[in-house]
């Protein structure tokens, strides 16, 4: 662990005289904690060039103080800037190392990145610097003398900062672009053109913030209790309560409006209607589950707080429109991670920093060859629960699936950003039994039968499939083998027809039906992310 600083400067902030110190010569700035007042190092002397705006709360368990290692270095989190653009917020936390690190560095970054963290650390700009309106997402260029490929182009802006940095935040800036950048070592850059004279350059890589071994991290309770965010529902005004504070976008439970809150809470919030009602999900939201998601990762509890249905568009005429449905999964130190409920089968995908190498239909990743299987158009044509990212009605995404085996390789394209993210196939069983799910839903979730074909479309036959499933279980289950009716009770409620018809067999002769086998629906398509 970080032993903390050998020398500490300390003076008194000259707006309200509270104590602010500095843990590194290499601070310039530090942002009061009590006044927040931005203060600048000027030599023995603090001058206030204006106010930090209060920090927008998040799910991050990390916080001032808190404490790692890197490579061997022991680091302690030091200052913390909060930025925005069109689509949220994210973090950057200004730590600082006890002694130099392998690339001789005193303090560096650790970042969120699509939920998950990267360690970077600035480094010289060298060569010709790009003008940020020739960049676009899915680019190759050449940047500080290496070959990136360029990920996102966003106008982003300084909402708030906290702690000890480096530079001052300068929130009077207002919007310059970040463009954030990938290769094929893993690696990922960014340039920011907060001062348009001189752009910023950093070069990091992911990290699991498990393996940073962090001590003094935000405690479980405090991600529980979210004064101050619950809020009316726009569009029939029922309570709207975010279990997770980085939640950008939120659906109501009682009209199913989905409601924008990327930019906080105060005045009118930007919603919109769904023009169709989806199937409920298999796996109930809010429902925890420990499995493991990656062959060299064990099992974690990972929680169910999103559940989206996407299907293909722009489908030539004549040609099947595919359909699937994913699941947003959280785990306070892992991030967030995805189940994917394909026509195929069951797949995790976890979002990677990296790029593969491409090359006739071939992507390499990790030393792993993937083959390409399939490029289409998708869109989310229903949600429920929460999302970290902002969700916008009719938003089409471009995708690519690649496969090795059991591996599964996906490129998205979204507007303005790139985003490729790893995983592997699931045993629909591990998955039930991981959530603890009961008969029914599990034999609902396999796709290893024939299609059922009629030209019926996925919806019908699975809502068929599993009316079936359960009325033959819990049919079943009234005969001699016993009298258990709560597959009834748990599907269609204690007062529905179904149950007490149950129970009123149970009193008199029962049924009993033949046995019989019966597999998951599959259309014979492709699965897709």
């Amino acid at each position: 662990m970080a032993t903390g600083s050998q020398r500490v400067w300390r003076a008194a902030c000259p707006n309200c005289g509270a104590p602010v110190e500095f843990a590194s010569a290499a601070s310039a700035s530090a942002v009061c904690s009590f006044c927040r007042s931005t203060l600048l190092r000027e030599g023995e002397a603090l001058k206030r060039i204006g106010t930090s705006a209060e920090l927008f709360d998040d799910h991050s368990p990390l916080q001032i103080g808190a404490a790692g290692k890197h490579l061997g270095a022991a680091f302690t989190v030091v200052g913390r800037q909060q930025l925005g653009y069109e689509g949220g917020t994210w973090n950057e936390w200004h730590v600082l190392f006890d002694g130099a690190t392998e690339g001789g560095f005193k303090s560096g970054w650790l970042s969120e990145d699509n939920g998950a963290y990267v360690v970077a650390f600035d480094a010289p700009l060298t060569g010709p610097v790009p003008d940020p309106a020739d960049l676009n997402p899915g680019e190759r260029r050449v940047v500080a003398g290496a070959i990136w490929d360029v990920a996102s182009v966003q106008r982003a802006r300084v909402l708030a900062a906290l702690g000890e940095l480096p530079q001052a935040p300068r929130l009077d800036r207002g919007e310059f672009v970040v463009v954030d950048l990938r290769n094929q070592q893993g690696e990922v850059g960014t340039l920011d053109w907060r001062d348009p004279q001189q752009p910023n350059w950093s070069v990091g890589r992911s990290v699991r913030l498990a393996d940073l071994a962090m001590s003094g991290l935000r405690s479980d309770e405090s991600e529980k209790t979210l004064g101050g965010r619950a809020i009316n529902c726009p569009s029939c005004g029922a309570s709207l309560e975010p279990s997770l504070t980085t939640t950008q976008s939120i659906v109501c439970g009682q009209c199913k409006a989905v409601v924008d809150i990327s930019q906080g809470v105060g005045g009118e919030l930007k919603h919109y209607a769904q023009d169709n009602a989806g199937l409920p999900p298999l796996i109930p939201l809010g429902r925890s589950g420990t499995i493991a998601l990656g062959d060299k990762i064990k099992p974690l509890p990972w929680q169910v707080v999103g559940y989206a249905e996407r299907a293909e568009v722009d489908v030539e005429a004549g040609e099947e429109q595919a359909t699937w449905r994913e699941y947003l999964l959280y785990n306070r130190t892992e991030g967030f991670a995805f189940l994917v409920d394909a026509e195929d089968g069951w797949s995790y995908a976890n979002p990677i920093t990296g790029v593969p190498q491409l090359k006739d239909q071939r992507a390499v990743y990790q030393g792993t060859t993937y083959e390409q299987l399939y490029s289409y158009t998708g869109a989310v044509s229903y949600v429920l629960g929460e999302f970290y990212w902002r969700l916008k009605k009719g938003e089409k995404t471009r995708n690519t699936d690649f496969a090795a085996g059991t591996k599964r390789l996906n490129r998205e394209q979204t507007g303005q950003e790139v985003t490729w993210s790893a995983g592997g196939a699931l045993d629909s069983d591990a998955v039930a039994k991981a959530f603890g799910l009961g008969t029914v839903e599990a034999m609902a979730m396999k796709r290893d039968a024939k299609s059922l074909g009629g030209g019926k479309s996925l919806k019908f036959w699975l809502i068929l499939l599993v009316v079936a499933l359960v009325l033959i279980s819990a049919f079943a289950s009234c005969g001699e083998g016993g009298r258990d009716c709560s597959p009834l009770r748990d599907s269609f409620g204690e007062a529905s027809n179904e149950y007490q018809q149950c129970l009123r067999s149970n009193s008199g002769s029962g049924l009993r039906t033949s046995g019989g086998s019966y597999g998951g629906f599959s259309t014979g398509g492709g699965g897709h992310k």
